[in-house]
């Protein structure tokens, strides 16, 4: 039984150190660390939570884009986000996977996992967005 508290607890930490390193030069002193560190927290990611949320991917993969391969969940996570308050994560404007959706065939469409739930967005344009999965309460 995955622990979602925990889960998006999880999420939470590796945004904001993704997010940090994206704010980083690359001549940094700090960058090298920082990344190892971004490395580690993906790899504790996926062995606490990489085939749970694998099987939310191939859901929504198989409603909205049944063409794509599903990658594995830390490529969703966003490197950049806006965050209106503490518990709101959004994803920065150019975040996410690209999908080919069949729905929506004249837009952009991307992917992006993220926490406060923790859930998967279907980003359709510059504009709109829709919660397609979300962690059981």
């Amino acid at each position: 039984m995955i622990n979602n508290i925990k889960l998006d607890d999880e999420l939470r930490n590796l945004i904001d150190k993704k997010s940090t390193l994206n704010g980083l030069p690359y001549d940094s002193s700090e960058y090298d660390h920082l990344e190892e560190e971004v490395h580690a927290l993906e790899d504790a990611f996926l062995s606490n939570y990489g085939s749970y949320l694998e099987d939310a991917f191939h859901e929504v993969h198989d409603e909205y884009c049944p063409d794509n391969d599903v990658l594995l969940p830390i490529a969703y996570v966003p490197n950049v986000v806006i965050k209106p308050n503490q518990e709101t994560y959004e994803a920065a404007k150019g975040q996410g996977v690209y999908i080919e959706a069949d729905d929506f065939d004249t837009s952009e469409t991307k992917l992006v996992l993220l926490p406060g739930p923790t859930r998967i967005e279907l980003l359709i344009g510059s504009d709109r967005k829709e919660v397609v999965w979300r962690v059981d309460k």
